[in-house]
């Protein structure tokens, strides 16, 4: 029974944590941040975040030289390259967060 409450205890704990989305419209206007996309330099010609930069998703390795005291907000077209991105990133440590696919993100493109 105690082992049962205890699950129950840590389940509830840790089902109620949740990390609170950044304010990116609020971020957009701070310079502690940078905004990848790691689509290919064509579909980032075609549309892409309003000061984001264009680091295709082959190239995120050990030689990325990004500012490691700025948040890095990473983003592709469904999701799934911005997710590997990402995690490289955070492995060369960096400071991340996955906007996941350009179609989601409520913020100005061009």
């Amino acid at each position: 029974m105690k082992k049962i409450l205890l699950i129950l205890i840590i389940f509830i704990l840790v089902g109620c944590t949740k990390i609170e989305e950044p304010d990116l419209n609020k971020l957009m206007h701070e310079n502690d941040h940078i905004i990848v996309d790691v689509r290919t330099p064509a579909e980032y010609e075609s549309l892409h975040l309003v000061g984001a930069i264009n680091i295709p998703f082959d190239e995120i390795d050990e030689d990325v030289d990004l500012d490691k005291e700025k948040l890095i907000f990473v983003y592709c077209k469904s999701g799934n390259r911005s997710k590997i991105a990402s995690d490289i990133l955070e492995n060369l440590g960096y400071k991340t967060y996955d906007l996941g696919a350009i179609s989601n993100i409520d913020l100005p493109k061009e």
